[in-house]
């Protein structure tokens, strides 16, 4: 039996404790269509020293990202802001699970300044779950979005949100700093929540991208998904039309890669023509924009994608 250690913080616990007596999992073999570029040009090493020197955690590393050699070498990461452990024990997910250390009040500045080094036309801020803390990490999200703002005013800055669950009047307080994009991850169908994403609840999640276009609709919202869990077509065609509900703007779709033999398994491999197709079907469904691969994440070209973004919401708004 394989126990998963956390090797990123040369930590001999379990990264993922509630995961570590599960049994082991096969991990399929990848097919042809799945190749990334192996990190450590030169560029990447300059990034990698920014994110170091600013004691930095980024979602690039700590969830594993096939795309890390590639954004890297562009000065293009993710920052996770709130630590490196999560509340939440989602079957997917590489994150370190457990009960996180208090918030780091200097953070948001830190954040900001590594924003401004790297010389970011286009930010993306994520975190982990912080079901610990009153409003899930609200204010700190506003305060690192308002820092950036200070240091980088030309920045624009999207942001990956936890669904803070049961905390009232928390996305009010995100939704005020006035972020240039609202992103938040179903994740896969609502069939799969209770053994992929336990902690969660589907419907919650897409009444809160709806209460973002409400309280501010100049704000675009986003939302991806994982295929290869298991899920049938039918299943995110129906997803598709509940995002376009919420008016969800952007929707993103990538292969479920498996990070460990403790994590759930890969189902199947979904094919380039299969992508394809979904990518037709939400454009026509009404989305503003859809990236739909193998290898798409939810900030992979975020900073093409939001360019792309604001003009197709021009184009719209001109035929209309």
């Amino acid at each position: 039996m394989a126990v998963v250690l956390d090797l990123l913080r040369n930590d001999q616990r379990p990264r993922h404790p509630e995961k570590a007596h599960r049994p082991d999992q096969p991990i399929l073999r990848k097919p042809d269509w799945i190749r990334v570029k192996a990190p450590g040009s030169p560029k990447w090493a300059e990034t990698n020293a920014i994110v170091r020197e600013n004691k930095l955690v980024t979602v690039c590393e700590e969830a594993g990202c096939p795309n890390i050699g590639e954004c890297w070498e562009k000065k293009h990461a993710t920052f996770m802001i709130m630590g490196d452990t999560c509340t939440r024990a989602c079957a997917f997910c590489n994150v370190r699970t457990g009960m996180p250390d208090a918030l780091d009040a200097a953070e948001p500045e830190r954040v900001a300044e590594a924003v401004a080094k790297l010389g970011l036309h286009h930010v993306v801020i994520t975190s982990v779950d912080r079901d610990d803390l009153k409003d899930g990490g609200a204010a700190h999200f506003a305060a690192v979005i308002g820092a950036i703002r200070r240091l980088s005013p030309t920045t624009t800055v999207e942001i990956l949100t936890p669904d803070f669950l049961r905390k009232d009047g928390a996305l009010e307080i995100v939704v005020a700093a006035r972020p240039d994009v609202f992103n938040h991850n179903l994740e896969t169908v609502p069939s799969k929540y209770l053994t992929v994403r336990p902690g969660a609840r589907y419907f919650h999640s897409i009444r809160l991208l709806q209460r973002v276009k409400e309280l501010d609709p100049t704000i675009f919202t986003k939302s991806g998904i994982m295929v290869g869990l298991g899920e049938e077509r039918n299943e995110v065609l129906q997803l598709m039309d509940d995002l376009r509900s919420a008016e969800v703007d952007f929707l993103t779709i990538g292969q479920y890669l498996q990070p460990t033999k403790k994590h759930h398994p890969v189902l199947s491999f979904v094919t380039p023509d299969a992508f394809k197709a979904y990518e037709t079907t939400a454009y026509a469904k009404g989305f503003l924009l859809v990236s739909a691969t193998p290898l798409t994440r939810s900030s992979h070209h975020a900073g093409e994608d939001f360019a792309r973004l604001k003009q197709a919401r021009l184009d719209r708004l001109g035929t209309v």
